[in-house]
């Protein structure tokens, strides 16, 4: 960092497997990817091609190795694999993630359903050539699951070969592990980390909120997507306790204690 500065929160280097930052990008031309990486690039840790968008990117070749030219690792949407699945084109999808030379790739079935052992089993073979992520919970509000099957699918996902597990909150952070207003389901996210390691999950946090949210209950090395572009800096920053959000909870208890009594006394004078 530019500075020293007493009780940061220590962030491992890159590659890592705690602390992850993935970048939602949804649509960056060839130029703006290389200002991203010059402003952010060293605090973001893979890149996903939002939904279906590598479709009608124009030079997808070059963006993708620019990204991984520079240290950050590349992906897919789950949206487009489950394009390809729908279709039954399954192989094509495989040929397309080596064209552009891919080693990361999601699976998922937010907008179709899909056999859950089927999925398992697309895991299990996807994970032999490149790392996978795959994403559980709907991107339709009305489709519920129970926390025990989101505990289930999970696991067995982990267990079939997933480096991480995503939990669905999509772009607008308002499905999945969140209430239509934006809000975590408190109740749903404790009982799966009670079976799930935190580690192991990728949460989709597009909002501030839900970002601060995130870092307070599991700390600055939080796993977190689907992040704008524009907003890695201001997330780092929450990770690390540089913005009032989050300003109390790297600081030691007596100092956060005293400071927040300074501020107390300070109204009460101008009372």
């Amino acid at each position: 960092m530019n500075f020293e500065l007493s009780y940061i929160p220590e962030r491992p280097e890159k590659p890592r497997n705690s602390g992850i930052t993935m970048m939602m990008d949804k649509g960056l031309s060839l130029t703006e990817v290389s200002n991203f990486i010059e402003a952010s690039g060293h605090l973001t840790d893979i890149v996903k091609f939002g939904f279906g968008t590598s479709y009608v990117t124009k030079d997808l070749k070059e963006k993708i190795k620019l990204y991984q030219d520079n240290g950050i690792r590349a992906y897919f949407g789950g949206t487009l694999f489950e394009a390809f699945h729908a279709r039954g084109q399954f192989e094509d999808y495989l040929r397309v993630l080596d064209k552009y030379n891919m080693d990361l790739a999601e699976i998922s079935d937010g907008s179709i359903i899909i056999n859950h052992d089927e999925k398992c089993e697309l895991i299990r073979r996807m994970a032999k050539d490149r790392t996978v992520l795959s994403e559980v919970g709907s991107k339709d509000s009305g489709i519920l699951i129970s926390p025990n099957r989101w505990i289930k699918m999970m696991t067995s996902e982990l267990e079939a070969g997933s480096w991480k597990v995503i939990a669905e909150g999509r772009e607008a952070g308002n499905v999945g592990v969140f209430r239509p207003n934006g809000t975590a389901h408190t109740m749903l996210i404790n009982k799966i980390i009670a079976k799930v390691k935190p580690e192991d999950i990728l949460w989709e946090a597009p909002i501030k909120n839900q970002q601060v949210w995130f870092i307070k209950l599991f700390g600055a090395n939080v796993n977190l997507g689907n992040i704008g572009h524009n907003e890695m800096i201001p997330l780092e920053c929450l990770r690390l306790g540089l913005r009032g959000d989050t300003f109390f909870d790297f600081l030691p208890e007596d100092y956060a204690k005293r400071l927040k009594q300074v501020d107390s006394d300070i109204e009460e004078e101008e009372l």
